[in-house]
């Protein structure tokens, strides 16, 4: 997202900042945006996303993967909400530059790794929460390997799903040993929170 915007409220807990903003007192979690990459906030997605975030109760020093992270919005809401770290991974090195600067613009850089690349490049596993809002026929292709990367009972959090896509989404990580724990529809794209099964 290239131009400046204006703050705004996300959930009951967030307000999303540019970086030159001057921050006002409240009683909100404020997380700073540097122009750049896309996802800071306004899209239907990441607000979906950023919304049931805060109120998973399984981040609490969770270990998270972020395939598709863009500006690392995602990830760092989560470390602070609570999250132990996070790896960020995404193809685009513009965006990987953009997340480096966020991570930093709101002080949770030595709790984050990146990776510019794809998810056959992540060697580890065992997280304890999977992030992907990236395109649903990116979400179906890596579905088996997004999966394994997950130890059990974690929450996958999955979006930027267009309704084309959605039923096979949901049935695809369901073989795979997921249960659907909710499918929010929005004006376009659709989100899916999973449970990888025990």
């Amino acid at each position: 997202m290239g131009r400046e915007f204006t703050p705004f409220e996300i959930g009951k807990r967030f307000c999303i900042y540019p970086e030159k903003y001057q921050q006002v007192d409240n009683d909100r979690i404020n997380i700073i945006m540097a122009a750049g990459a896309f996802g800071s906030g306004e899209h239907e997605t990441t607000a979906c996303c950023l919304e049931i975030l805060e109120n998973l109760e399984q981040i609490k020093g969770a270990s998270i993967l972020d395939l598709g992270s863009g500006t690392g919005i995602l990830s760092i809401a989560a470390l602070t909400l609570g999250a132990k770290s996070a790896l960020c991974v995404d193809i685009d090195p513009a965006a990987v530059t953009t997340c480096q600067r966020n991570c930093e613009l709101n002080h949770v850089s030595q709790r984050v790794e990146h990776l510019c690349g794809t998810l056959d490049q992540v060697k580890e596993s065992d997280f304890d929460l999977i992030l992907g809002n990236i395109y649903g026929d990116i979400l179906l292709d890596v579905a088996q390997d997004l999966v394994e990367k997950g130890k059990a009972g974690a929450p996958l959090l999955l979006s930027g799903i267009l309704y084309e896509y959605n039923f096979d989404i949901r049935q695809r990580y369901k073989r795979l040993g997921c249960q659907v724990v909710s499918n929010t529809m929005l004006d376009e794209f659709s989100t899916v929170l999973l449970n990888k099964n025990l």
